[in-house]
Order: structure tokens, then sequence, then C-alpha cells
């Protein structure tokens, strides 16, 4: 019998249908496999609102006890939570969640202790390899000694923590809406939140995995439409919206427009320079020509790399980076285990935009400087045929092209990155140019060679 994971175990995480591509049986195996592949004798997990996610952490940690490591279970939590958890207990840690994805699918994103990433080279694919053979030989031979599993709460911690890395003390009071999405922002935001002078308008904070209002996806504007006019009909100062899993913040500043991803990778950026002069800044290869100007002009040194949160943390860990940010609205903080918060991010904007009297609008100006077209997705059949097109369009048209993460082509006054996703039969396209209409010509042009019909 052949049994291939390769359709759930990712880049840099599990994900898949439950139960048609995998079920709790088969998280016990990767919680065995986690812990034989990280030599554990103890490990943190944590799991989201989904239906499926507390059965999956349970399996996961029946797992890794059956090999002898005794699991704390931290129940529901956000993913910065767990990487918390990992960080303050100095323990390897699972969290069950597949972020915004639709309700029937789930995943486990795991780390090493101190949230270290765990991706397909530092231990990703020999899970996979221990679980493939454990699904056709039988289950490995339990330990001599079976783990303890216990429960413990973190969310408080979690809360005092995350504030005691931001001086909040100079916030005047603020009205802001924040967008749960049903997903675990109802969870934290209200405890990290407390006692901060903040108005605090709540959207969508009941834990409901079936998403009934819409995607936890704020990078798709769809999502985001119920908050930004809420925030103009409260007249609020700005707007919060955070994913299922609420690692990643999105911001919408007061006339309920939203704030790009660079911006606030810009604007944190010179923030952690401001505290530690000369500091390394991580950003992808898909945020703003902004982000490296404004680190640049802080005196700091501006590192590029792919996208993806295990690559990010390596480049951090590898660089002793003080922060970095993606453009999908995923931020890394050294003080935090060189871990992605969006919630530290939002305590950053809040402690910005609450220590000066102007608008965040005009805060953010500074910091976007150019005109994106933001991540638009085409569904294709084959993924490598379609860049391939791409490719031979601009070839030899004087351009610059590299392939650190999918397909970047760069010209003086634009540049374009096209990639394929990880997790879907999908190329995600970003372009940036010097002014909208330029813009504007190149997306279309690429967009109709991805989506040409052979």
């Amino acid at each position: 019998m052949t049994v291939d994971l390769s359709q759930i175990v990712k880049a840099y995480d599990v994900r898949g249908v439950v139960p048609d591509q995998w079920d709790e049986t088969l998280a016990e195996l990767f919680g065995a496999a986690f812990v034989r592949v990280t030599d554990a004798d103890a490990i943190v997990v944590g799991h989201d609102m989904r239906p499926s996610s507390p059965g999956l952490a349970d399996a996961f940690a029946r797992g890794a006890a059956r090999l002898g490591a005794d699991v704390t279970l931290i129940g529901l939590c956000s993913t910065d939570q767990l990487y918390f958890a990992s960080g303050s207990l100095d323990l390897p840690g699972a969290m069950f969640t597949a972020s915004h994805n639709p309700a029937q699918y789930n995943g486990i994103k795991m780390c090493r202790a101190g949230a270290a990433p765990v991706g397909q080279d530092t231990g990703l694919a020999e899970i996979r390899e221990l679980a493939e053979r454990w699904t056709r030989d039988g289950a490995p031979e339990a330990a001599p000694t079976t783990g303890t599993i216990t429960e413990r709460e973190t969310l408080a911690d979690y809360a005092a923590y995350l504030k005691s890395l931001v001086d909040l003390t100079t916030i005047r009071p603020l009205k802001v809406v924040v967008d749960a999405g049903n997903g675990m922002g109802g969870h934290t935001v209200p405890t990290v939140f407390e006692g901060l002078p903040l108005d605090v308008v709540p959207m969508y904070f009941e834990l409901d995995g079936t998403f009934p209002n819409h995607e936890a996806n704020p990078l798709d504007p769809k999502n985001i439409v119920d908050l930004q006019a809420r925030v103009l009909a409260e007249g609020a100062d700005l707007g919060l919206a955070f994913d299922g899993d609420a690692d990643r913040c999105f911001v919408v500043d007061e006339r309920g427009e939203p704030v790009s991803p660079s911006a606030i990778t810009a604007l944190v950026a010179a923030r952690e320079l401001a505290k530690n002069p000369g500091g390394t800044i991580i950003h992808n290869l898909i945020t703003s020509w902004s982000v490296p100007e404004v680190v640049r002009e802080q005196g700091g040194e501006p590192v590029r790399t792919r996208v993806g949160h295990s690559f990010i943390k390596e480049e951090m860990a590898k660089t002793g980076a003080i922060f970095g940010g993606e453009h999908s609205a995923h931020y890394y903080f050294k003080d935090f285990w060189n871990a992605d918060t969006g919630m530290l991010a939002a305590l950053h904007v809040l402690a910005a935009l609450g220590g000066q009297e102007g608008t965040l609008s005009d805060l953010v100006s500074a910091y976007d400087r150019y005109a994106s077209s933001g991540e638009i997705n085409s569904t294709v059949a084959d993924q490598t045929a379609s860049a391939a097109k791409v490719r031979a369009a601009y070839e030899g048209e004087g351009v610059t092209l590299d392939e650190l993460d999918g397909l970047t082509v760069t010209a003086q006054d634009w540049w374009f990155n096209l990639r394929a996703s990880n997790t879907e039969p999908l190329l995600r396209l970003n372009v940036e140019a010097r002014d909208a209409a330029t813009m504007a010509k190149i997306r279309d042009e690429v967009l109709a060679l991805v989506r040409a019909t052979d």
C-alpha cells in the first residue's frame, strides 16, 4: 500500500480537508512524528475555533504522549498565542488551524522550542515521511513511560507580554472598529485591549468556524467591506481586521480606506529602528519599494527574502533582524521570538496614531508611496506552464528577472511578482509602479497572459 501525504503537507504547514484528506487517526500519527523529529520530552498544543480543531488537537496530543512527551494543552488560542506559549515555556508547539481557508479545512502549524519554525527543510519533510510509513506499516511502539496531558491558561500572560513591548502610555482616546471575522480575534482582542483608552466597536466576535458572515481572509477586499462601512458609520479613528487564526492584522483608516500592509511594515520598521538604531529589517519580495527605502532613510539595513513564515523566521534568526514584514500582513518581531503577531503590529499602530493628533491617513501617507495592485489570484490548470508563458513574454525586454520566489520582473518604473500558491491551484500576482496608470497597464498585460486559454 502506497501512502502519499504530499497533498496536505505543504511548504511550511499541514493543511487539507477534514475528514476527506486527513482525520484524527492521522493527527495522532503526526503528533508521534513531531515528537520523534524534534526529540521533545514536552510540547505545547493549541487550536482555533473550527469544529474539527479540538478533536484533532486532542488526537495529536495522544500521539505525542504515546511516545513519551508531556503535553500542555492551551485550548482555544490565536496562532501567535501558541507562539507565545512555545517561546515563554521554551517548548516545541503545534497549532491546529487552517487560518483563512473555508470551514471544511484544517491544518497544523508546528514550531520547535522558542517558536523556531518547522518547514520542509527544518523537519516537516521528516514528519511527513514518518506519518506515511506508520500509516502503511502500523503505529510506532509506545514509549516505556507515557507522557502526561495537562491544561494551562495562557491568554492573560500573552496579553501582558505584548503590552510590555510597546509604550502605550501616551495613547489618546481612540475609537476603533475590530472585525474578528468569527475567528480567534474575538478571543484575544478583549483581553489584549483591556485597560487601554479605546472605544472598541466589535464585529463578528462570536467564535464560529463555519464563518457565517464572511471569509476570515482580510487580504481579499470583499471581506473588509463590512469593516469599511462600519468605520465610516461610527466615525471611528481606524478599523482592524484579523484573519481566522488572528496572526494577521489588516488596517483601515478613518476614511474607510485600506492601509497597505507594506505601509504598516514601513511604519513599524521606523518605530523599531528608533529603539534599535542600525538594525536589520526583513521584507519579503512582494512588499513595496517603500519598505527598503524607509528602512535605509531610518538608518537600518533592509534584507529581501521569499514569502512564507518559516523562511522569514529563518532569515530573522540568521541576520539578527529586529523586525520583518510581509505583503500579506504577517509581522515578525525579534522580541517575540522572531515569530509573527498581527496583534503586536496593531498595538504599534495604535501607539503611533494615539501618540499624535493627526489622522491615520496622514500618518501613513509618508509610507505609502507607489501604486499597487494588491494580490490578485488566478485559478490555472498548470501553474508552471502559465508562469513560463509570462517569463517568455518579458525576457529580453530590458528588464531584470529573478526567481527567488516565483518570477519577479523589475523595470525602472514598475515591477511584478508571479508565484504559485502552496495551498491552492492558483497563481498570485502582485504589481507595483510609480503611478496608477503604469500599474494598471502592467497588471492587465500579465493577467491576460496568465488567464489566456491555450
